[in-house]
């Protein structure tokens, strides 16, 4: 039934689109690579994603070494992406201020990540915490997903960080800078290079389930926007990867098999 929704969701988004002429815009100018990569952002990683999502769920448990064997192989398979992207990208001649690598005022930039990233660090934590009480199905859905995915030592935790940080450099550059460069390129208006991109960011996360897709998708909004008003990827590396770190420290001390019903409450 869920699948059905998700194909009713992305038919319809397709619908949209092709109605009001975006993607007739782009088939003539964006190259046939571009499409490829395009469409296994939209397809192929979606699947895999909740393939591999379903997989680990299914398991009563999962040992230290398969943990640390799946943040491995994420962090391979991202730089890997990362680098067909780019050798693609500049092959088909985007400049490093077009993928937003370059360009922007460097002051304004570092205040502006600062300030985010601290917003979401302590937004973040205060929502996990505040979760970790809850007996909604979403917070009992999260407290699964951490027992078996969340680093539960002090190695697994610095193999996670590495994870997220991988994570925020290689799906920015993918999602905000290659993607929004290449529908800027095909001609499109900067408000549909936020949506397309977003959503695409959005379905990627499939695994997440529906409403961390569609959470995921709004903050693409927010990435994409800043990506653009300030022309780099910069701060939304950054926030990215804060985000995810924060999910993965205070998900396993709320969440994981190591919480208490007082840390849950209380924070400790």
């Amino acid at each position: 039934m869920r699948g059905a929704y998700h194909a009713c969701v992305v038919g319809a988004s397709c619908a949209l689109f092709l109605d009001r002429g975006y993607i007739s815009q782009m088939v003539s100018p964006m190259p046939w690579d571009f499409w490829l990569i395009f469409l296994f952002l939209s397809i192929v990683l979606p699947w895999r994603g909740r393939a591999r999502m379903r997989h680990f769920m299914a398991q009563s448990q999962i040992l230290h070494r398969e943990r640390i064997r799946l943040y491995a192989s994420t962090i391979l398979f991202q730089w890997m992406l990362a680098a067909i992207v780019a050798w693609r990208a500049f092959a088909r001649g985007l400049t490093l201020p077009q993928l937003g690598l370059a360009g922007g005022r460097p002051s304004s930039i570092f205040l502006l990540t600062f300030i985010g990233a601290t917003l979401i660090a302590v937004a973040h934590w205060m929502n996990l915490r505040r979760m970790a009480g809850s007996r909604h199905p979403a917070a009992e859905k999260l407290r699964a997903m951490a027992e078996r995915l969340f680093p539960q030592s002090a190695t697994e935790t610095i193999f996670f960080t590495l994870l997220a940080l991988t994570a925020g450099i290689c799906e920015e550059f993918i999602f905000r800078g290659f993607v929004i460069a290449a529908l800027f390129g095909a001609g499109l208006s900067s408000w549909t290079a936020v949506i397309v991109s977003s959503l695409m960011f959005g379905v990627a996360h499939l695994y997440q389930g529906q409403g961390g897709s569609v959470g995921t998708g709004i903050l693409g909004v927010l990435f994409a926007s800043v990506r653009i008003a300030y022309r780099s990827i910069f701060p939304v590396v950054i926030w990215h990867a804060v985000l995810d770190v924060v999910a993965g420290i205070a998900g396993a001390r709320y969440f994981g098999k190591q919480a208490t019903p007082e840390a849950d409450l209380h924070g400790g």
